[in-house]
């Protein structure tokens, strides 16, 4: 099992998902945990269109951290 960082940002209409070490794997929503739960989908998907094309698959190395200031 892999732990990607997933980058969630609030858009007009709910919130916008991405993840940086799978470029081109991004989901919305209209709540957050939608959306979190739309971008494991993506990712599963992702991975798996990946595999198939023979495509190496990145491994997780983005951290996300929330610094105050």
């Amino acid at each position: 099992m892999r732990r990607y960082g997933v980058v969630l940002e609030p858009t007009r209409t709910g919130f916008s998902a991405y993840v940086p070490d799978l470029p081109g794997c991004v989901s919305a929503g209209k709540t957050r945990r939608q959306t979190l739960s739309l971008i494991k989908g993506a990712i599963r998907f992702h991975i798996e269109g990946m595999e198939k094309d023979g495509t190496p698959v990145p491994e997780p190395t983005s951290i996300c951290e929330t610094v105050e200031v």
